[in-house]
Formats: structure tokens, sequence, C-alpha cells
């Protein structure tokens, strides 16, 4: 045997009880589990004791924005540290594959916010299959920290094919998409992906919808959909995007599905019970959230889609128009935009976490815009409209409209799965991005009692690995995957907070992808042992 853990506390990501065991890998995979009694212990050149530590599945991030971080940062410790083995990328409609040239600049400029710029990346690329063989090479051929899986971004390839224009497709743009979806699945992709309240996913109709979700369900994808309110029309929302995998025959993976701002308060079961009416018909559902209340976007996707329409150099000259910009302050603060989910925008809960150019950052960064415009004497929107100007639309924002209510009421149910919606990029980062995993097993397992342990640990493994169609990971077996964590029950939690958002957690001294460490008595190793993750089912 390569390693054993020896008298490792097995939480082994079924749900099932914990137990004693050793725990032996070997050529990348679990050899042996041997519990007390069981016979001889297993030996190796390596030995690990335990001491009753837990012993996972590697987590699997659900929802993550690291598409540019694992080709920028061979360490990749914010995710490495929380003992993240697995990220799916690619979410919320927009990335970087496929695109042709025009698209490619237009969706950088797009996702400044969420990624950077892309700066020192040599983007030589252009199909999905092309950016998954980047990530499997990585750094000097070497690999990237952690596993990725990658969804076709909507957005994405409505740009490449219709444009940024506010209209429906033709047939024959619907066509081209429906072979581009087709053809990124069998290069790998694991799904479908939309941002519906971001330009241009947002101007698809449910009709072009369904005809991309039943190529998805050819391929046993599913579809992912940041769907068309999370405040106002939230219910509404949801049952639209139940009602459109149904009609594609489509699995469905709900995206950080929260319910926020005022008019949701409380309103959790609601959405719970719309999840079990339509799981006890036989649809194929499962979501996502994250531990936290406020969320995290970038600035301009505040503003109403109209203002989209064209791309990112079209918004600028909308804002820098003084009757246009009007136009969209009075559709944000007084209508109620549908970039902020049709409720009208409280400046005192938009709080700026960061911005592209640095010169800007001691004037916004960590306050709220309210509070920006109070220290120069002028009104929210027009701070908000320099600072977009100013930043070409770079700015990432927290926006605390959440409810601590509805976020333990949703991580309960039977098809959660843990994802941190994490943006890596900017100065003041949402503390989710170093802190989801920890977070859950620290704060809701052992010092609230929301969730079991046991049952916490699969919401984290197996069940994302059921939903990824991954059949050789998420659980601790003999002859799965050595994707594992070993963690400490007792001391787990995430250091990151809004005021040090960077700090890495404490808790998980070791973390292994294939068998090798990424993460060792607290620290980050020169180990790249991540690799593009792809699905391999054809219609």
């Amino acid at each position: 045997m390569d390693t054993v853990f020896r008298n490792a506390r097995v939480v082994d990501g079924s749900g099932g009880p914990s137990y004693r065991a050793d725990v032996a890998l070997a050529a990348g995979r679990i050899a042996e589990i041997r519990r007390p009694g069981d016979g001889p212990r297993p030996t190796a050149r390596r030995v690990v004791e335990a001491d009753g530590l837990a012993l996972s599945p590697g987590f699997i991030d659900m929802h993550a924005h690291s598409d540019l971080a694992l080709l920028r940062d061979p360490a990749h410790t914010a995710k490495a540290a929380q003992g993240v083995t697995l990220e799916v990328i690619g979410q919320d409609g927009l990335s970087y594959a496929p695109v042709d040239d025009r698209t490619l600049a237009a969706v950088r400029a797009q996702i400044t916010g969420w990624n950077g710029d892309g700066a020192g990346i040599d983007f030589t690329w252009r199909t999905v299959a092309e950016y998954l063989a980047r990530l499997d090479h990585g750094f000097a051929g070497a690999g990237i920290a952690v596993n990725a899986a990658y969804l076709l971004p909507q957005g994405t390839l409505r740009a490449l094919v219709v444009g940024w224009e506010d209209r429906p497709a033709t047939p024959a743009e619907t066509e081209r998409m429906k072979r581009l979806v087709a053809e990124g699945l069998a290069q790998g992709a694991v799904g479908l992906s939309s941002g519906l309240t971001y330009t241009p996913g947002m101007y698809a109709t449910d009709a072009e919808l369904t005809e991309l979700c039943r190529v998805v369900a050819a391929y046993d994808g599913y579809y992912c959909p940041h769907h068309r309110s999370y405040g106002k029309g939230a219910l509404a929302a949801y049952e639209e995007m139940i009602a459109l995998a149904r009609r594609a025959g489509c699995a469905l993976h709900l995206a950080h599905a929260t319910m926020n701002f005022g008019v949701n308060e409380g309103r959790a079961p609601e959405l719970l019970a719309l999840l079990d009416s339509a799981l006890a018909s036989g649809a194929d559902i499962s979501l996502d959230t994250y531990p936290y209340t406020p969320g995290c976007t970038t600035l301009a996707a505040m503003l109403p889609s109209w203002a989209g329409a064209g791309g990112p150099e079209a918004v600028l000259a909308r804002l820098r128009d003084d009757a246009t910009a009007e136009r969209i302050r009075y559709a944000m603060e007084t209508e109620g935009a549908d970039g902020c989910h049709g409720v009208p925008i409280d400046w005192e809960t938009i709080e700026i976490s960061g911005v592209a150019h640095p010169h800007l950052a001691a004037d916004h960064v960590g306050r709220t815009v309210a509070r920006a415009a109070r220290e120069r004497g002028e009104e929210p929107w027009a701070t908000a409209r320099r600072l977009l100007i100013a930043d070409r639309l770079g700015p990432t924002i927290l926006q605390h409209v959440g409810h601590e209510e509805n976020v333990r009421t949703i991580m309960g149910h039977r098809v959660h799965t843990g994802g941190s919606d994490g943006i890596l990029h900017g100065a003041k980062p949402h503390p989710r991005a170093y802190g989801t995993f920890p977070h859950y097993l620290g704060r809701y397992v052992r010092e609230l009692g929301v969730l079991s342990l046991e049952e916490c640990v699969a919401h984290l493994t197996s069940r994302p690995a059921a939903r990824l169609r991954l059949p050789d990971r998420g659980l601790v077996r003999v002859g799965q995957r050595a994707d594992l964590v070993l963690f400490d029950p007792e001391t787990v939690a995430a250091g990151a907070t809004f005021e040090a958002p960077r700090t890495l957690p404490t808790g998980i001294p070791y973390v292994l992808i294939a068998g090798r460490f990424v993460m060792e008595d607290g620290r980050r190793t020169d180990v790249l042992a991540g690799r593009a993750v792809r699905r391999t089912a054809r219609p």
C-alpha cells in the first residue's frame, strides 16, 4: 500500500453512522478498509495516525467560479485548504468556452468582476475540449490544484451565435446552439448552466432553453440555472425552471437556491413544498446553497436587462449618457429592475467588495454604496454610476439581503448539496470563497446541530457525485478514487470572515487527490493532482 490512515473515524459519505477503521490507499484508489477485528491491519510505505480524526470523501463544490483561478494560481489554497477536491465551473451561463475571438473579448469584459480580466493567461483555447485539455495540463503540464468539471455556459453560447441583442433566437440560431451544446457535451462538459438575470443569457425564451435542455438530456447531463428571480418573483422563477426541465426531460440542479430580500423572509418552506411536489411526481431535481446570508455578484448585474443589450461597451455608453442613466436609476430605485430581482435597490445593502482598477479601492472597497456616497456628498446612484464607468463594469459587490432562517431550512432538504459560489477575485471577497465547507461542518454541524456530521458530509460528497454521475467518487469505499479529507470534527471551522475573508480554515490537516497529499499538516504542498473531470455519456 502507498498510505494507511490508522484508527480513523470514517464518515463515508453515505449518511450512515460513522465507524472506526484503518483505510489503505494504493495507485490512487481506496484499496482496503479494515475495521477492528477484521484481521491483520494493513501496512504501507506511509502511515498516518488518524487517532479518531474524521476521514471523509473529498468535498465537491457544486457552484464554483474558479474558471481562471485554476489556471492563474497553482496553489489554489482557497479551495484546497477547505477539503475541496472537485469544483464545478462554467456557472451562471458565462464562461470562456466555446468562444470565438469576438465573444471571448466580450465575455472577459462582462465577468471581469468574477474572475479578473485574465491578464497573464494565454487564451489559446476556443472549444470545450481545448479548455479541458488546458486544465489537464495546467502548470508546465503538471495539472491543477483540484479537479474541475465544466458546465456549458448558455449565455456565452448565445453571445457566440445570437450576439448581445435582446431578441428571440431564430430557428437557425437555435439549431446552431443545439449543435454547440451537443459538441460541448461530447467533449466532456457535464451539463448546461444559465444566468437568467445576466445578459445575454436572460434574453432567451423558455422555448429556446427547452430546446437546448433536450440536447442536455440526450447526453444524460443536467441543467443548472441561475433562474430569473431570487426576489419578488422567486417562487414563480423556481416553478418556471421545474416546468422547463420536465418538458425537456432533463435533470435539474438549482443554483444557489436561496430565498432572499424582505419579500421572501420565512418563505423557504414554500420552496421546499414546491420541490417535494415535483420530486414526488418523478422530477429529477437537486440544489446547492452556501451557508451565509449575503449574496455576491457584480454591480453591473444590478442594472435592468435592457441596459445590457449590445454588450459591455453598449452598457458603458448608456451609463455615460445622462438621460439614459436617469432611466436606469429610475428602473433600479423605483420600479425594481430585473437585474435586482424585481426589488427596488437598497444602496445600504450593496457593499463594494472588489474593483478591477486598484486605485479605486481605497474609496470604495468595504463600503456600502450608500456610505461611499455620503462620504462624497452625493446621491448613491451618482456614486454607483461613476464607479461603473471608471472601473469599466469591474466592481464586485456583497448584497446583504438574505435570511438565516431560510438558509437553515433549505440546507436540511434531502436533495441539498454544498456550493460556495465563491468569487476569488477582488480586494474583499465574500468569505464563502474560503470558508463554505468548514463553515458547514463547524457552524451548522458542531455549533448549531442543524445537520448531523454524517448527513452534512453526504450533502458535500455523495449527493453531488451522484448528480455529476461519477460512480467512483463521493464515498469511502474500496475501489473509489482516493480523493479524501481528514479533519477534526471538534475544531474544524472557517477562518474566513467578512472582515478577513482570505483567512484559511482550521481543523483540516490532510487533503488528498488521487491518493496524493495536496494538504499536509495543514499546509499546501506543491502537488498538482487535479484534472478535468469529463462526462462520457453519449446520446
